[in-house]
């Protein structure tokens, strides 16, 4: 109840935002300096982090990218870890939009189930165009050298970071 998910997407905006712009400057400010080695330092508050943005405004994909970018994978695994990260997240928290949260008798949850079952129905219809997805990050994956798919990544980001601090309405974009 201290934040509303508005206040939390433009602090993870900004973090966002700011760590992008710090990557795309660093090589030419710090040229010696080696691939990030994860510890439990900075995974622990990432991964805290990431499962509070995730659940309270679905932001967590900035936080991920900040602790997994410097470790400099190769893009495969980069793409896998955020797959099984994401699905492992999603996964946890499944019960608790889909259930009616008054018959846990917890008092901390809403009386109602925030995924309503029409919206299941409409996820489980196109369902099937899952493979097709998959096969078209696997396809553009393989296009794609190690450079310019950091790079990719990188404006991935910021874009993430920007539409989370100015809430642009990307669907009116594509009408």
């Amino acid at each position: 109840g201290q934040f509303s998910p508005r206040q939390l997407n433009i602090t993870i905006g900004l973090i966002a935002v700011l760590f992008a712009g710090f990557q795309f400057t660093k090589d030419r400010l710090f040229r010696a300096e080696s691939a990030f080695a994860p510890n439990h330092q900075v995974g622990l508050p990432c991964g805290i982090g990431m499962g509070i943005t995730s659940t309270f405004a679905h932001g967590a994909g900035p936080l991920a990218a900040m602790f997994l970018i410097p470790q400099r994978l190769p893009k495969e695994i980069f793409v896998g870890t955020n797959v099984l990260l994401f699905t492992c997240v999603n996964w946890i928290k499944l019960p608790f939009f889909c259930v009616d949260r008054s018959l846990l008798d917890w008092p901390v949850f809403a009386s109602q189930a925030l995924i309503p079952p029409a919206t299941l129905l409409t996820s489980a219809k196109f369902f099937p165009l899952v493979p097709l997805g998959v096969w078209l990050g696997v396809w553009l994956n393989r296009r794609f050298s190690e450079t310019i798919f950091v790079r990719v990544i990188y404006a991935i980001l910021l874009l993430t970071g920007l539409q989370l601090i100015f809430n642009f309405d990307l669907a009116a974009w594509f009408r």
